[in-house]
């Protein structure tokens, strides 16, 4: 099963709030939004599969991270609410659409259901370039990150997968690699809907979530709502980081649906 942290009080009046983090992130990256979300509710971050300290796979595909998922939820007992970014939301919005019985309220962070473009291959190959047997501290694998063209957010970010006393990166960059395709991509033969309260929340100056995707999204969530973060980009959770958690409060702690579009 999914490596998972748990803040909170599994006792408190609101419903498990669990949170699925993005490629190559962590439960970690989650750890201090977790913690201010857990004032009146549990809330429980995974490291999904190939990321953190959970199971490695050679396949790295949305059926079966969506399958890790349910196994996490079963086992704490739901349903739960939850929120994903990216692959996360992903893998998220899958589950909803396969395991809808799982799940109350749904929060995609940053992401459709589409195959997009672009790649995220250099960021693996920034990472293999870090000579991890001369990383004695964080800072010296985000210097080796900064000539390899890592932006300074994104170096930090990275980092924190990376396990510096044994020297390697808690991520199973070969599977990452290979099933890149099926990570940018999104599954042919999805088919259903999720009925439950679902918030598309997005960086306003992102473009992952556009305006032509509304139409798909709609069909699989008919009660889809969208919200933007201003001035905020792709990791807009890391970027706006009350801003974002005031909008997810608003959305998991009342009974209304009309979140802003």
């Amino acid at each position: 099963m999914l490596n998972y942290t748990e803040y909170g009080d599994t006792a408190a009046d609101h419903p498990t709030l669990l949170i699925v983090h993005g490629l190559y992130g962590s439960g970690r990256n989650w750890g201090v939004i977790a913690k201010r979300l857990s004032d009146n509710r549990r809330v429980v971050t995974v490291d999904m599969r190939n990321h953190g300290s959970s199971p490695h796979h050679a396949s790295h595909s949305y059926p079966d991270m969506a399958q890790d998922i349910a196994q996490v939820i079963e086992h704490l007992g739901g349903p739960v609410d939850i929120c994903g970014h990216s692959m996360g939301g992903k893998a998220v919005m899958l589950l909803a659409l396969t395991r809808p019985e799982l799940l109350r309220r749904v929060i995609v962070a940053d992401i459709a259901p589409v195959t997009y473009g672009r790649t995220q291959q250099m960021f693996i190959d920034a990472m293999r370039s870090v000579d991890l047997a001369h990383i004695e501290r964080r800072s010296d694998a985000e210097a080796q990150l900064a000539k390899a063209g890592v932006e300074r957010a994104l170096q930090s970010f990275f980092t924190q997968s990376l396990d510096v006393p044994d020297k390697r990166w808690r991520l199973n960059l070969d599977a990452l690699e290979a099933e890149m395709p099926k990570i940018i991509g999104w599954p042919e033969d999805v088919s259903g809907q999720f009925d439950g309260p679902t918030l598309f929340l997005s960086g306003g100056a992102s473009d992952y979530v556009r305006a032509e995707h509304r139409g798909l999204i709609k069909e699989l969530f008919p009660q889809a709502r969208f919200a933007k973060i201003p001035g905020a980009g792709h990791w807009l959770h890391a970027e706006k980081p009350r801003e974002f958690e005031a909008t997810l409060r608003i959305f998991l702690n009342t009974e209304r649906t009309d979140t802003p579009s």
